[in-house]
């Protein structure tokens, strides 16, 4: 298996209203099979889920979690309008969001959008994937798969990866259970998450900075068999429940 990886270049700064599936497809020409990586910043600057940081009211809690933070209230308190609940304040604030995801400040950010704005996760990033999936395949009759990423921390790890927060046309996890290896023996365990992989190579070709890469193209994948539950339940979720404990304490 032969990957090709196409960094999509030469996209104009996204702004609110601009049909990012259509710019896409003035870049690439794509091919069935192809999975399409898009970088959630600008997906959420496309659809207008951005904000306003003068507009933010902070309450009590924003303005106690920022004293302990050294963070800007008012951002805070953006991070807290977006989480369904908080698993750590400090030293950073560790958020649920509404999808099942799990991150720093809820994924909110403040790097590469314009001055004054900060700028929020898709409320729903399955169906961002799946919406411009669609779109593509209006566009160009193609059957392409669509990954939504994110830039996460990792436990026990420092440096940051590229996560997938939302796919289409695949399933998340490959499943080997059942499945033998090289020497017959059953594999029980191996459960395999694909689109975190790719999510990380492609944050890899975005890059961090001023590269203006928000969207990578990988070719010639194969396909998969597998399930979506990526998310450790709440009593499965032994990292949860240790965070849970030690806020009571």
């Amino acid at each position: 298996m032969d990957i090709q990886v196409i960094g999509v270049r030469n996209l104009p700064l996204i702004q609110r209203g601009d049909d990012l599936p259509a710019l896409i497809c003035e870049q690439i020409a794509f091919e069935d099979g192809d999975i399409l990586t898009v970088a959630s910043s600008v997906y959420s600057k496309a659809k207008g889920f951005t904000r306003e940081l003068a507009a933010i009211v902070p309450g009590a809690d924003a303005v106690r979690i920022a004293a302990k933070t050294k963070e800007d209230p008012r951002f805070v308190q953006a991070v807290l309008d977006s989480s369904t609940d908080i698993l750590l304040e400090y030293p950073f604030i560790l958020s649920e969001v509404p999808s099942g995801h799990i991150g720093v400040r809820a994924g909110v950010d403040h790097s590469n959008v314009e001055d004054g704005l900060i700028i929020i996760l898709p409320p729903d990033p399955m169906d961002a994937a799946a919406d411009l999936r669609d779109a593509i395949r209006r566009i160009t009759g193609k059957d392409v798969r669509v990954i939504v990423t994110d830039t996460c921390g990792r436990a026990f790890r420092r440096g940051q990866t590229g996560t997938a927060i939302g796919w289409a046309g695949m399933t998340a996890i490959d499943d080997y259970r059942g499945d033998t290896d090289l020497f017959g023996h059953v594999l029980e365990i191996t459960e395999e998450a694909v689109v975190d992989e790719i999510a990380a190579f492609a944050n890899f070709v975005m890059g961090e900075s001023h590269q203006g890469v928000p969207a990578v193209v990988f070719r010639n994948c194969r396909a998969w068999n597998g399930h979506d539950s990526v998310y450790f339940t709440p009593k499965e979720d032994i990292i949860r429940t240790a965070l849970k404990e030690n806020k009571k304490d």
